[in-house]
């Protein structure tokens, strides 16, 4: 589950590993560019190139017809990078739980924009966490972190 570029290298990793994709979700089209044409999201467009499984766009993710395709493809574990945020009715299908890869070294900028964040605010250092999904908004257990600098040209 994502959308932007952000994702895409995750889900081309995970490809790339031989992982068993099932199934991929992403935003809808949105009218983008002057003549408003309905342009794909990044990890669409990558995943209608290399991925030979269904690709989902759902408007409301409690709508009951997705969350019965999202249970017929009987996957054992869902991860999300750079999405939506799921309401436990999405994010408690899978048996082995979900999976949320996070664009920082969490505790710190939970939430929107996180790589932003620490650059607006002088950062030295940032990260990726990668955690279980549970009822509050990036606060679920760490599963791992990696630590990256921040080039004071970054902006």
């Amino acid at each position: 589950m994502g959308t932007p570029g952000f994702a895409v290298a995750s889900l081309k990793h995970l490809h790339g590993t031989g992982m068993n994709i099932v199934g991929v979700v992403t935003a809808p089209d949105r009218p983008s560019g002057r003549g408003k044409n309905l342009t794909p999201p990044p990890v669409k467009i990558f995943a209608e190139q290399e991925l030979n499984c269904p690709i989902f766009q759902p408007e409301k993710l409690r709508d009951p017809e997705f969350i019965e395709q999202l249970e017929k493809l009987h996957a054992h574990l869902f991860i999300v990078v750079a999405f939506r945020m799921l309401p436990e009715l999405v994010w408690s299908i899978p048996s082995h739980g979900t999976i949320n890869l996070h664009a920082s070294f969490l505790p710190d900028y939970r939430g929107a924009a996180p790589i932003n964040w620490a650059i607006i605010n002088g950062e030295e250092r940032t990260g990726i966490s990668t955690f279980l999904i549970d009822q509050a908004i990036d606060t679920g257990r760490i599963l791992k972190r990696k630590s990256l600098p921040i080039s004071p040209v970054e902006t």
